[in-house]
């Protein structure tokens, strides 16, 4: 029913692509290989590009008063410049990206909870942080779908990521035809998605998008595009989802049996406490959307944002109960 945009998506080359690990060793990562086919994937491996052989002597990060140095302790080699300027060359030669899968604890991709030492020789680590490369991503591109492998074995932080990821690749298709009638569509199908991560912003996107002070169309995406950043810069929240259900729920008021009502009631209070997923509702309320021809609900994204083959409520055991 829905059209989906074919994301970018830089990816640590480890992650099932080659075997280029410092041990030379490659993990075949099931989120991975799950969005092989609906995703164009920019594999990438810092530390070979820099020069760095496979297998390879262990790098890490070292702190050296105010600032990190990557560093290789059996050799002594310092390759933080190399790293630096391989990040920067790379990713300011990238035309298009919608967001990045990186090798988490990694010290060039890693996101977050990277060691970082006191000193080149054996010790504890003396700190935390990011990987040298996954720094210059977050400078440049943090406002994009960013995550570490390991993180999105978490059922939240995997749904928040790939409706990022997905929204983000389609309003870039719509920004390249510049074409206002296509925004309008693109923020009809996406009000009750906006809704439930950012109420301000969705009516701030809607400002933008009626363009009363008549401004270029080059200008509206840019303030749209930005805008939307905003919206996404954290995941929905369980109360803004029940208020959209709500809405939802709205349109069948003269048609829903008072047991259905409470039925759809119930339910919602079993998804606030955290005994039932979002889908729950969702699937119901979208067949009352069938039954009843609501074709402006059967529009909304917020039902289905991403490729069904991509639901996957399995997760790490944390983050369940979005």
């Amino acid at each position: 029913m829905w059209h989906y945009a074919k994301p970018i998506v830089v990816v640590s080359e480890c992650l099932g692509f080659s075997p280029c690990r410092y041990n030379g060793d490659q993990l075949n990562d099931e989120v991975v290989h799950k969005l092989w086919p609906f995703v164009q994937f920019v594999p990438v491996c810092p530390e070979v590009r820099i020069g760095l052989g496979t297998p390879r002597e262990t790098i890490r990060l070292v702190k050296d008063g105010e600032n990190v140095r990557l560093v290789q302790p059996s050799t002594g080699m310092d390759i933080t410049e190399q790293m630096n300027e391989f990040s920067f060359l790379f990713l300011n030669q990238l035309l298009d990206v919608d967001g990045f899968i990186l090798k988490s604890r990694s010290p060039s991709c890693g996101i977050k909870d990277v060691k970082i030492y006191s000193s080149k020789q054996k010790g504890p680590a003396a700190g935390k942080g990011s990987g040298m490369f996954a720094e210059h991503v977050l400078r440049m591109f943090g406002y994009k779908a960013v995550e570490e492998e390991g993180r999105l074995t978490n059922f939240v932080i995997r749904e928040h990521f790939l409706t990022k990821l997905f929204t983000l690749a389609l309003f870039r298709e719509v920004k390249q035809t510049k074409s206002h009638h296509r925004l309008v569509e693109f923020h009809a199908e996406h009000k009750y998605l906006f809704m439930a991560y950012h109420q301000q912003k969705l009516k701030q996107l809607g400002n933008i998008v009626a363009n009363q002070a008549r401004l270029p169309i080059e200008e509206v995406f840019l303030q749209y595009e930005q805008t939307l950043y905003e919206l996404f810069a954290r995941r929905s929240r369980r109360n803004s989802n029940i208020n959209v259900c709500q809405h939802m729920i709205g349109y069948f008021k003269h048609e829903l049996s008072s047991e259905e009502k409470q039925y759809v009631h119930e339910l919602l209070e079993k998804y606030r406490v955290g005994k039932l997923p979002l889908s729950s509702i969702t699937t119901v309320i979208r067949s009352w959307a069938i039954r009843y021809q609501n074709e402006y609900l059967l529009k909304q994204r917020y039902f289905q944002p991403y490729p069904e083959p991509l639901l996957d409520v399995t997760d790490s055991g944390k983050g369940r109960d979005y």
